[in-house]
Parts: C-alpha cells; structure tokens; sequence
C-alpha cells in the first residue's frame, strides 16, 4: 500500500467521523466528489495547485473563493489542510478510501454494471434490487456503457465478477461442452 493511500485512509476516516457525527454521510460524500472532481479535472486548476513558485496560503485563497458557500465546513476544513501541507496529490484518494468507508458503514455496496446501452432508472433500480438480494447489501449502481459486449451485463461488485454477457454465456457452453 502506497504511503498516499495510506495517507489518503487517513483523513477519509476523519471526515467520515465528522459527516456521521452530524448525520451527513451521504452528502459529504456528493460534496467531496464534486469538489475532487473540480479540483483535479482540468489540467491548469491541478498545475496551479501542484506548483512549487506558489504559496500555499495563495492557493487556498483562491480555491476557498471558489468554493466558499458550496460545500460544508469539514469538506472545506480537509482540503485546506491538503492543499496547506502540500498533499494536493491523494485528493482522489481520500474520495475512494471515503467511498469505501462509507458505503461499508451504511452497508451499501457499489456496483459496476456493464451493458451495451445506457440503462434507465427503473432498469437500474431492477439489477440493484437483484443483487442487493444476493449480497444483502443496498446496491448503488454505476452504469458504464460497453460497445465491446455482443448482449447481457456484467456486474462488478468489490471483487466478483458477475458475467451474463452473451460472450460469458458462450464461453461457459464452451467449456462444458470440452468436459
């Protein structure tokens, strides 16, 4: 384990104290993604803030007018202390290590679901419903488009694969057939 992700544990697990104490796991977790995603995204936002010729108060200066009054005060109080000690660099991942925190505390367990065409809410809602069952454990799903599968799904939930792609079913046939 990289000592940033070790770093980056670290502070998630403060955060999520502090969002669980007031009750607001959920929306720290929106603000924080918003704000990773603000801040490492475009190539000159992250220039500026890795680079060595400016201050650190200067950086936050800047960024904290650009966030003031759109995230909460332990959203705003993490990065500060980030980009104040020069570790800018595990902002992304202090949101993943934040991620698994939470979702392990609330029992949510994140799905990747691979299709052929975007799914809608009441098709997403289905496979959540599904595999929550399966794994007794509230599904959120994070559907990615794949022009590469022939038909079916793939599910990636932690480290299982769940493969009802048409290829995978093909494949299974294969090998029973060779047995």
């Amino acid at each position: 384990m990289s000592r940033e992700t070790v770093v980056a544990k670290r502070y998630a697990k403060a955060l999520y104290e502090a969002a669980a104490q007031d009750g607001r796991t959920l929306e720290v977790e929106q603000e924080l993604t918003a704000a990773v995603k603000a801040l490492t995204s475009d190539k000159d936002i992250v220039n500026f803030i890795t680079s060595p010729n400016i201050s650190e108060e200067a950086k936050w200066s800047i960024i904290n007018s650009s966030l003031e009054g759109k995230l909460s005060q332990p959203v705003i109080a993490v990065i500060k202390l980030l980009i104040e000690r020069g570790r800018s660099d595990v902002l992304s991942d202090l949101l993943d290590s934040y991620v698994k925190i939470a979702s392990e505390a609330l029992g949510v367990a994140n799905a990747v679901v691979y299709t052929t065409y975007p799914l809608n809410d009441q098709e997403q809602q289905k496979v959540a419903a599904e595999f929550g069952e399966l794994i007794h454990k509230k599904i959120r799903v994070n559907n990615v488009v794949d022009k590469d599968l022939l038909g079916g799904m793939k599910v990636v939930i932690g480290d299982k694969l769940y493969d009802g792609s048409l290829a995978g079913k093909l494949e299974r046939l294969e090998k029973s057939f060779r047995r």
